[in-house]
């Protein structure tokens, strides 16, 4: 299975929000989205300093099945971007919440935070999406 943390919210595109500051929020992809799509091979991040309005598309991931944009789940302008995640996509899937996370947000609007979805309401949404993957995906890849 994978882990939901209580600690932020959730966005229906598989991203999650935890706030730092009351302004300055951090933003990274769920556990789901990586045990959902497997390997990930390419991410695209904005530039520090990139303003976006909750809703539009500020980069993109590219899996070995698809390319996912990454929609943002709050208006802000980007105040830091994770170089660690652009060096080495296995810290996306190794540890998503901590060093995985993707960029920082000086917040325009933060009650936006508080429409995104609680722990428990995105585990609901997904928790029958994840009982239909087939159990290889949750198992190491042989090289």
């Amino acid at each position: 299975m994978f882990k939901i943390p209580e600690d932020r919210v959730y966005s229906e595109h598989h991203l999650w929000v935890k706030k730092k500051k009351r302004k300055l929020a951090r933003i990274g992809l769920t556990e789901y989205f990586s045990v959902k799509n497997l390997e990930i091979i390419e991410i695209d991040l904005p530039e520090e300093e990139e303003e976006f309005e909750r809703d539009e598309v500020f980069g993109s991931i590219e899996t070995i099945e698809e390319v996912f944009d990454l929609i943002m789940p709050v208006s802000g302008k980007i105040v830091k971007v994770n170089e660690k995640v652009l060096e080495d996509l296995d810290i996306l899937n190794e540890d998503p919440y901590d060093e995985g996370w993707l960029i920082e947000v000086q917040l325009y609007n933060p009650s936006e935070v508080e429409e995104l979805l609680p722990p428990e309401d995105y585990e609901m949404k997904y928790l029958e999406d994840i009982e239909d993957i087939p159990p290889e995906k949750f198992l190491e890849e042989e090289e």
